[in-house]
């Protein structure tokens, strides 16, 4: 398991994205649209850290809810793993929860991805390695 990116919940992607190129972060992926999800990514890196910025484009997205609760704010850590399934079953097996089942996504070239809850850590992404 190794760390992928940190997903940062944002209400103005665009300015959002500003925000970080002040800081010195470049643009890795432009911004891309997920249909299933209602929200809008896009990827920046700085330093070999990669910062994913969500925001949703509907009232009814996955992430609104929580956006309205916390604000503009980091809000899962996404782990990049082998095997996405049996990482589920291993993490099941130290109180995570699943929160969104494994699904494509289109922000990570339609791999496999996972969203899992811990009651002492919050939310975790699991992006399953291509090929």
């Amino acid at each position: 398991m190794t760390i992928h990116h940190i997903g940062y919940l944002v209400k103005k992607l665009e300015r959002a994205r500003l925000a970080f190129e002040a800081l010195g972060y470049g643009v890795e992926q432009e911004t891309i649209r997920d249909e299933c999800r209602k929200v809008d990514i896009v990827f920046l890196s700085k330093d070999g850290y990669c910062i994913e910025l969500v925001s949703p484009y509907a009232p009814d997205s996955v992430v609104a809810g929580l956006l309205a609760r916390a604000g503009n704010s980091p809000y899962h850590v996404c782990y990049e793993v082998d095997d996405l399934d049996a990482a589920i079953e291993r993490l099941r097996d130290a109180r995570y929860v699943v929160s969104s089942e494994p699904a494509p996504a289109p922000a990570c070239g339609g791999a496999r991805v996972a969203f899992l809850v811990h009651p002492y850590l919050g939310m975790v992404e699991l992006l399953e390695k291509a090929g």
